[in-house]
């Protein structure tokens, strides 16, 4: 009975290798495919003794590693060789790269060196942090490892299902982390959403499953009116004489538990769960734009077009390469209808990615492109999780095109601000923005922006990156350069105490911080007390907390009785008589009693007091009193 299982593995091994072959055949030379056939062999030999956790033969993964890389990436001989052999070295004692490479040549071996996950002892973070920053050194020389790493990955996401909830959980966070952003910047549309859709079903299956059968209830009920939708579609373009394919298609479980979370909607009330594809052939002397603008314009003749629903992706396609044309247009049951119209030709770009276009220029560009990021992101940002966080703020899931006031196109991730606008163009620019104008609208350099928006970037000399910058970007570009910048700046020696705001002249006291720094507080903090009372050893003397030049900001408190002109004079005392820039003005009357809360910034206590006079000798002015605390 057990020989004829192995009888029937064998036979399934052989038929599954069988679909390599023949999907290689039309693309290799003889000799490659002799050197595909030697990879099969040498991999059944290194894991003949191996099972996996269903029981099977642990040969039957590479070959689907393989069936991924030759038939889903449409990918290369050697890429397809080092699919078949990606686990030999590192499960098999008795081989190594320098078997490979003897085998079958440098290129092979360098393939499968970088997806074998390298063994220490000790992990500067993790295994998982280290094996992600070797494949991303790799893109110095080939992007090609990446894409045997996806179909690995892929693989094993498809069959999850047999480990444990444990390693579930450990494997299925990588992709939405990692490698589902990493399939998006490639252009691999369908990995980057079977990656997303696979991780969501094994981190939250009660949840995956309950949207999985609301998407399948609703397109039970859609089907008939959607597809009259459809077949009133074919009937415009028949009757204008262009050929096009209509079907509609249903967006996955975690595309729509994603956008459920970013409008903050229900499944019911949720718009565009599905999309309607046109997609038509290309045509001898027309261009695909042409076409789909042909297409849109019969389209608009019969049904009503949704104003600001047009996506131009074919004119301004997304970073990694996407392009299509989405129009929202009412149907007849009364329900807006997103509509793409793309060309067989751009169909086939978001499937295959980078790798679609066969041409040397075009894929020598991107990559270059592609590992000019990921040189810079291994070179700088080395340190464990950090540069894991950086690689991913790369990857970004989706992007916005963004135009300079001349029209230049400015690729940014969502959510990016106008100050991720200024490092994009030109570090120098986000160095020393002050402000924008968004679309001819006065805006702070940490406004949001949107796909269209027009950006103009204000600058001053004597403005420079802040701490709290880092809180209002999302590109590494952006994170890098203030990042490096406030590196260089000397580091202070004194923090204030962020519940008392101690400045120079104060009675104030200093605690030594772990890490060498003195924390000041004023004398009367609790906190304060409260650190005297338990960490008495750790108080320092503070006398050089003064240094002459520093600005501290601080916050007062006038009352006023209500009179003609109060407001002006105020404002005229503090930026006129005493030269200061206010950073804040607010003012409530009660009954005519007038209560200002006025922040700016002073070198000392004496100042501040002598600011306080000045306020306190204005007519009407009752109290002049400084805010301390919260």
């Amino acid at each position: 009975m057990e020989n004829n299982k192995e009888k029937d593995y064998d036979k399934i091994i052989r038929e599954r290798a069988q679909v390599v072959f023949d999907a290689m055949a039309p693309r290799v030379t003889p000799e490659e495919m002799a050197k595909l056939h030697e990879a099969f062999e040498l991999a059944c030999e290194a894991h003949k003794h191996q099972k996996r956790k269903t029981g099977e033969p642990y040969i039957l993964h590479p070959i689907a590693v393989a069936t991924i890389a030759a038939k889903e990436l449409n990918l290369e001989a050697n890429p397809v060789m080092a699919a078949f052999l990606h686990d030999v070295v590192e499960d098999n004692k008795n081989y190594t790269i320098a078997d490979i490479r003897d085998r079958f040549g440098e290129d092979v071996a360098f393939l499968v060196r970088v997806v074998t996950k390298q063994k220490k002892e000790k992990y500067d973070v993790s295994q998982q942090v280290d094996n992600y920053r070797q494949m991303l050194n790799s893109v110095e020389y080939d992007i090609r490892a990446l894409l045997v790493k996806l179909a690995d990955r892929l693989h094993n996401m498809r069959t999850l299902s047999s480990m444990r909830p444990d390693k579930q959980m450990k494997i299925a966070g990588e992709p939405d982390y990692f490698y589902a952003p990493l399939a998006n910047r490639l252009g691999l549309y369908h990995v980057k959403i079977e990656l997303e859709n696979l991780s969501l079903r094994f981190r939250c299956p009660h949840e995956y499953d309950e949207l999985a059968s609301k998407i399948a209830r609703d397109e039970e009920h859609q089907r008939e009116r959607l597809g009259k939708f459809c077949n009133q579609i074919r009937e415009v373009l028949d009757k204008a004489g262009i050929e096009a394919t209509v079907n509609v298609e249903y967006r996955q479980p975690c595309s729509v538990w994603r956008k459920m979370r970013k409008y903050g909607d229900d499944f019911n009330h949720l718009k565009y769960r599905h999309f309607t594809n046109v997609v038509f052939p290309s045509v001898e002397g027309v261009t695909d734009k042409d076409m789909a603008l042909r297409i849109y314009s019969a389209l608009t003749d019969r049904f009503r077009e949704k104003p600001g629903g047009i996506i131009n992706y074919i004119d301004s396609p997304k970073e990694n390469g996407y392009k299509s044309f989405h129009v929202k247009l009412l149907a007849d049951f009364g329900r807006w209808q997103e509509v793409h119209i793309l060309s067989e030709c751009m169909m086939r770009e978001s499937q295959l990615g980078c790798m679609a276009e066969r041409g040397e220029d075009n894929i020598a560009r991107w990559i270059e492109k592609f590992k000019n990021v990921l040189r810079d992101l291994s070179r700088r940002g080395r340190e464990g999780v950090d540069f894991m966080d950086n690689v991913v703020a790369t990857f970004y899931n989706d992007d916005i095109m963004t135009f300079t006031p001349h029209g230049k196109e400015v690729v940014l991730p969502q959510r990016a601000t106008a100050l991720d606008f200024a490092y994009e163009v030109f570090p120098g620019l986000g160095e020393k923005a002050k402000y924008a104008r968004v679309n001819g609208y006065l805006a702070s350099i940490k406004a949001p922006l949107h796909r269209g928006d027009v950006v103009e970037i204000f600058t001053d000399p004597d403005v420079h990156p802040q701490p709290d910058w880092l809180d209002s970007v999302v590109t590494y570009k952006a994170r890098k350069a203030i990042m490096s910048y406030l590196d260089r700046q000397p580091k202070p020696k004194y923090h204030r105490c962020p519940l008392c705001h101690p400045i120079p002249g104060d009675e104030i006291i200093g605690f030594r911080e772990p890490d060498g720094t003195i924390t000041v507080h004023r004398r009367d903090c609790q906190e304060g007390i409260r650190l005297a009372s338990r960490q008495g050893d750790s108080i320092v003397s503070v006398e050089d907390f003064y240094d002459g030049s520093t600005l501290y900001p601080v916050t007062i408190i006038v009352t006023a009785i209500d009179r003609y002109h109060l407001f002006i004079d105020l404002v005229d005392c503090i930026t006129n008589t005493l030269h200061l820039t206010i950073d804040s003005f607010n003012t409530s009357t009660v009954d005519s009693i007038v209560t200002c809360t006025i922040s700016f910034k002073a070198h000392s206590f004496a100042e501040l007091q002598s600011i306080m006079d000045h306020i306190a000798s204005i007519k009407g002015v009752d109290e002049v009193k400084r805010k301390v605390g919260a």
